[in-house]
């Protein structure tokens, strides 16, 4: 079974050094998301993160996609990677496709993106879904065969659960006919279980692709509660008013509980020091990117 609160208070029982050293190894080369409409957060990132770091352009609705270019120019020439988000139903044409994938490649350097269907009820232009720009094969021409795409270990209030499931199936399809490098970032959650669960499914499933794990920085509750309302991430909203001890754990030790969950659920038999054999860890950075990278820096002990 996957591990609930009680398993987690376990955990904390565990000596120091086994715990430091299973969060350490899971922290290495977690990924991070920026607002590129945030010069000075962009001007952090340039400063605290080590090169080689994925960094996540996020895409806000009703934004200009050109508004990605600059600052993903400015974090690759600093060393970094940057991974500008693609809203599938923000795009309004595909010539303003085309010309965004020349630029992200022309003017900065991109070699992969994030590409999601996007927060939208009516599709701003021809697609509608995430796969829908992948078989344009516009990013392909453009050099950019790695793309990920986005995970749901709760699901998604507005998709069915066989939905999901074919839609996955359907872009693993796709990638593997294109030559694409296919991974996953999930949606974040509060809780492991969830997590863990889905994990064990797609596994068995043959879904074999990287994935990236989300999860919130160190927020306050009501800020946490705020997100994951905005985000659809309804399981997870109940564990922080249903299970208050659980919830003040999350505010007081960021994700770490829930790192932990993962880490001790897929012990037994792990054959490599990263559970499921995951990719690594995303984060979210409700609470501030400054907040979230002290947390890491912490977590690792540096």
């Amino acid at each position: 079974m996957a591990p609930d609160e009680s398993d987690l208070g376990a955990a904390d029982m565990m000596g120091t050094a086994t715990i430091s050293t299973s969060i350490a190894e899971m922290l290495c080369g977690y990924s991070i998301e920026v607002n590129p409409n945030e010069p000075k957060v962009v001007d952090t990132a340039l400063a605290r993160l080590r090169p080689g770091t994925e960094v996540f352009l996020i895409w806000i609705p009703g934004a200009n996609p050109m508004d990605l270019v600059e600052p993903a120019a400015r974090l690759r020439r600093a060393g970094l990677i940057p991974v500008p988000h693609v809203g599938a139903r923000h795009i309004q044409s595909a010539p303003q496709l085309e010309q965004l994938a020349a630029r992200l490649v022309g003017d900065a350097g991109v070699d992969r993106v994030l590409v999601i269907g996007g927060d939208r009820a009516k599709p701003a232009g021809p697609y509608d879904c995430s796969l829908a720009v992948m078989q344009t094969g516009i990013f392909q021409k453009s050099g950019i065969v790695r793309m990920a795409i986005a995970g749901f270990p709760e699901g998604n209030p507005g998709i069915s659960e066989i939905a999901l499931n074919e839609a996955l199936h359907s872009k693993l399809l796709f990638a593997r006919s294109a030559g694409l490098e296919l991974s996953i970032v999930t949606q974040f959650c509060f809780e492991a279980k969830p997590i863990v669960e889905w994990l064990r499914r797609i596994r068995a499933g043959g879904i074999d692709l990287p994935i990236r794990i989300g999860l919130a920085g160190p927020a306050g509750l009501i800020t946490l509660a705020r997100y994951a309302v905005r985000c659809g991430v309804g399981n997870s909203l109940r564990v922080l008013t249903e299970k208050p001890l659980f919830a003040k754990l999350l505010v007081e030790k960021g994700p770490e509980p829930i790192i932990r969950g993962i880490a001790s659920a897929a012990e037994a038999g792990n054959a490599t020091h990263m559970p499921f054999d995951i990719a690594g860890l995303h984060f979210f950075v409700f609470g501030g990117f400054h907040k979230t990278v002290e947390w890491i820096n912490a977590a690792c002990g540096q």
